[in-house]
């Protein structure tokens, strides 16, 4: 396993997988991977579950060189399904947040003082973006429209048909190495928030958003498809009872995401969040401690006043945090 990854053009990818072998989607795509794994590629995860159309999408980006952005609601796995595609191609991925903190000089990079032979001296130091560009990776933003003006405008230069990046602060114009490839994942779809329910989210130039090649739209899992991923992962849960009790935790987690996607509530129950609560429900053998340990207090008093009624709906259990039971406090 290799800590450092070089800037040689020829260090690309050496054989090819299938993806219906691979991945388990409908497609007889052979996709280039590496034969050797370094440190920057994601850990696998043996249990996770392919979304047919967004694998493809993904699996599109990293074969024909395609700008890929992924769109969808909070907790739908986005990155991580960028993530498990890139682990099984050994496909070096290197993740950047682009919330509000991240500026354009953590980005592009920035001049710093160095001691060279015993004098002071300012060297350009690259920033994530071109030190990525040069080498053999796939580079993911994560919440791509909260990302800031000046980071967008930098962004935008590579997403031009070249793919050549113009690095002004340092007089240099960056090739792409043959192996990079670019991918984004976004709650919206470039037109804001209307709902308020992702504080930070930006409208994004169309003329941006056009200049990716593929957009792929992930929603939730199915709650067939979610129930056999937490079994996977919570291997503890095998007694009929247990597993009747995980499907009722999914049920309630549509409630809660329909609530979330109609802006009633501003937290959401994810794959993992489920997966969480299964294992610490598990430990505790409380239903109800588990899930406060693990989501309910979490969320903010308007938010567990509504979630509690979806539990009673689905588990016909009164939290003390429902409406019924403080009417009754008063």
């Amino acid at each position: 396993m290799d800590n450092f990854l070089t800037e040689d053009r020829t260090y690309v990818p050496d054989i090819k997988i299938s993806a219906k072998q691979v991945f388990g989607i409908k497609s007889d795509i052979r996709v280039p991977a590496f034969s050797k794994i370094s440190s920057f590629v994601p850990k696998i995860d043996k249990n996770y579950y392919f979304d047919n159309d967004t694998t493809l999408a993904i699996l599109t980006g990293f074969a024909k060189n395609k700008k890929v952005l992924i769109q969808g609601y909070h907790g739908t796995g986005k990155t991580t399904h960028i993530e498990q595609v890139a682990s099984r191609l050994n496909w070096p991925c290197i993740r950047i947040n682009l919330d509000s903190h991240i500026t354009r000089g953590d980005l592009v990079g920035k001049d710093v003082i160095k001691i060279k032979e015993g004098k002071q001296i300012t060297d350009f130091k690259d920033g994530m973006l071109p030190w990525s560009i040069k080498r053999p990776t796939a580079l993911v933003f994560d919440e791509y429209d909260a990302g800031r003006p000046d980071v967008m405008f930098v962004i935008q230069r590579i997403l031009e048909t070249d793919g050549k990046f113009t690095l002004l602060d340092n007089n240099e114009i960056i090739d792409p190495h043959p192996a990079f490839r670019l991918f984004a994942t976004a709650n919206t779809i470039g037109f804001g928030d209307d709902l308020g329910i992702y504080h930070g989210t930006n409208q994004i130039n169309q003329g941006q958003i056009d200049r990716w090649n593929i957009v792929s739209v992930l929603n939730y899992l199915s709650p067939e498809n979610e129930l056999k991923i937490i079994l996977g992962q919570v291997r503890k849960l095998k007694q009929e009872k247990d597993i009747e009790k995980v499907k009722l935790m999914i049920a309630l987690a549509g409630l809660v995401r329909k609530g979330f996607i109609q802006g009633d509530l501003t937290n959401v129950l994810s794959p993992r969040t489920i997966i969480n609560w299964a294992d610490n429900y598990k430990i505790f053998g409380d239903l109800i401690f588990s899930f406060k340990l693990t989501f309910l207090n979490k969320c903010d008093e308007n938010d567990k006043t509504i979630i509690a009624e979806y539990f009673q709906r689905v588990f016909d259990v009164d939290l003390p945090e429902s409406e019924l039971n403080k009417t009754k406090k008063k």
